[in-house]
């Protein structure tokens, strides 16, 4: 999946630098604080995208946010998912393939779980949805790639669903755009990225810093009537090689 000097994007923590700007600048006012999240989102942090010579540029830069995301989400109790893409066949993310292993390991119990996806948007034709109400989740932070397309989708169903996003500026990434002929050069992949954040429009939070994210256990409620879609992929808990 012309620089707007108006209006930053939503309630930004931290301002991040102009689109194209490969790290945030330092911010103008204090850092306001945000607010607890009980749930942490980790998008399609599989080999084939953050690891290897066809890793996103930035991919060291995410994993390490993303496993600083992780662990204190882990010691607060709140609620962990990890959103793996199964590819189709010959892709670099078809399942069971080398690419397709999530590379952080999973620690399989009550609060987290892996859930498996066709689609960019991580709940569509998943349980993603009833997941997060019943574990009483009304805030989230997401991490992960790509920027324009799996961690922008899922993100904006997710507000569109009244849940509060939180998206750290130095936790997701995406690859450069290819030059086209006729229509522009290469975009850079800092830049797909920021602007990824921009279209979330003024709901999502975007932060600066992941290590400003802060988490919270979630309450669960009673069990959520949404339908799911019995034939498409189910939470389960898996052993993935790191």
């Amino acid at each position: 999946m012309a620089t707007v000097a108006v209006n930053p994007i939503g309630p930004v923590v931290g301002p991040v630098g102009p689109i194209g700007s490969a790290e945030p600048v330092h911010p103008v006012h204090p850092l306001h604080l945000v607010h607890p999240v009980e749930a942490l989102l980790l998008v399609d942090l599989q080999s084939a995208f953050v690891a290897g010579d066809e890793a996103v540029p930035d991919a060291a830069r995410v994993l390490g946010r993303s496993r600083d995301l992780l662990t204190r989400a882990r010691a607060a109790g709140a609620l962990v998912v990890h959103l793996q893409n199964d590819g189709a066949p010959g892709t670099v993310d078809e399942p069971h393939t080398p690419g397709w292993e999530l590379h952080l390991p999973v620690e399989p119990g009550p609060r987290e779980a892996v859930i498996r996806k066709t689609e960019d948007d991580g709940f569509e034709g998943t349980p993603l949805g009833a997941l997060l109400l019943d574990a009483g989740v009304e805030g989230l932070a997401i991490c992960g790639v790509l920027s324009e397309m799996c961690v922008s989708a899922t993100a904006r169903t997710a507000l569109a669903r009244d849940f509060r996003v939180v998206l750290p500026h130095d936790a997701h990434a995406t690859y450069d755009i290819p030059a086209a002929p006729g229509i522009s050069d290469v975009v850079p992949a800092a830049m797909s990225s920021r602007a990824a954040e921009w279209a979330l429009g003024d709901e999502v939070e975007i932060i600066a810093h992941a290590a400003d994210v802060t988490f919270t256990a979630s309450h669960p409620g009673s069990p959520s009537s949404a339908p799911t879609d019995e034939s498409a992929p189910r939470a389960r808990s898996t052993s993935p090689t790191p």
